[in-house]
């Protein structure tokens, strides 16, 4: 009989993220992460005490490979990209890190684990006639008053925002002052604050108008569902996506439309329109100004206007 392969002080090392305030969601990914590597472990049969370089470079094909098995054991729906491994990698680098900054014995040291090449791809930002018909579909393809008016605020709020789509379905009526400023705790629990425009506060007043009977805090709820009206539930990110593919189909639509790029859309579009990159990066609540400008510079249109305009030989 296979025995069972452990990660040795596993639970400490995420007690220890938990310590160090970072967020349930970061500490659920590190430990989704490592699972998949435990899960590795499991089918080659290997203690973690007897990993080597060659175990890395084997994982390392596992995790591109189409027979990689999910943390919950279910074979993988996709090849994961570059971007997917590295982070997969990281939290393994992290966990090692953990050990030996607590005089645990490890196999391999932090530094053996590399990553892998990323790709580099073209942002697409969507033109900006594309990202308003996106955003005003709701009014027009859903036949329910509520669905069309929640979809709409819900679409509305992003793009005025730029925030994420974990802020957005944990977003309180509460947070949003009379102003249309909302207070946001946002990833790593930093805290920021983001605007509606006034366009988009008329869609959420609409929306709110005919909520009723319901006692929930947050601001978008689902409309069915089981416990749909239950006071903790929210609306889910997976409805949101789903929703936002379904609508940019039927708008025929070539370039995929999603929560996060609408976010990518809000940042090039301030750019362009002459906000510098430090108010952006507070807007979009990043820790870098690197991890801002490539939002910044996503855009053709802005790359095309900055050569026109400085150009030394433009006359």
């Amino acid at each position: 009989m296979m025995k069972k392969i452990q990660l040795p002080n596993f639970d400490d090392f995420l007690l220890n993220l938990q310590v160090n305030n970072l967020s349930d969601e970061t500490i659920y990914n590190y430990e989704r992460d490592l699972n998949v590597f435990k899960n590795f472990l499991q089918e080659i049969n290997l203690d973690f005490d007897n990993i080597d370089k060659k175990t890395i470079l084997n994982y390392k094909a596992y995790l591109v490979s189409q027979d990689r098995k999910t943390a919950e054991l279910q074979k993988g729906k996709k090849k994961l990209n570059s971007f997917s491994v590295n982070r997969m990698l990281s939290a393994m680098r992290s966990y090692l890190k953990y050990l030996i900054d607590m005089d645990y014995k490890t196999p391999i040291s932090p530094s053996e684990i590399k990553l892998v090449k990323t790709e580099k791809k073209h942002p697409r930002v969507s033109e900006l006639d594309e990202i308003i018909r996106l955003i005003e579909s709701p009014t027009k393809l859903e036949k329910n008053k509520f669905v069309a008016l929640r979809n709409r605020a819900i679409l509305e709020t992003f793009f005025s925002t730029g925030m994420r789509i974990s802020e957005l379905i944990n977003l309180k009526k509460e947070q949003i002052d009379k102003t249309g400023r909302i207070f946001i705790r946002g990833k790593g629990k930093k805290e920021r604050f983001v605007y509606l425009t006034p366009r988009a506060q008329k869609y959420i007043t609409k929306y709110l108008e005919i909520r009723t009977n319901d006692n929930s805090p947050y601001l978008f709820l689902p409309y069915r569902g089981k416990n749909a009206r239950q006071k903790d539930k929210k609306i889910s990110p997976n409805y949101v996506e789903e929703r936002m593919k379904r609508y940019r189909e039927l708008l025929g639509l070539n370039i995929p439309i999603s929560p996060h790029t609408l976010r990518h859309a809000f940042a090039t579009y301030l750019a362009e329109s002459g906000a510098s990159p430090a108010a952006i990066q507070i807007l979009l609540g990043h820790e870098s100004l690197d991890t801002t400008t490539r939002y910044v510079h996503a855009s053709d249109r802005y790359a095309e206007k900055i050569h026109r305009k400085f150009h030394p030989l433009k006359e």
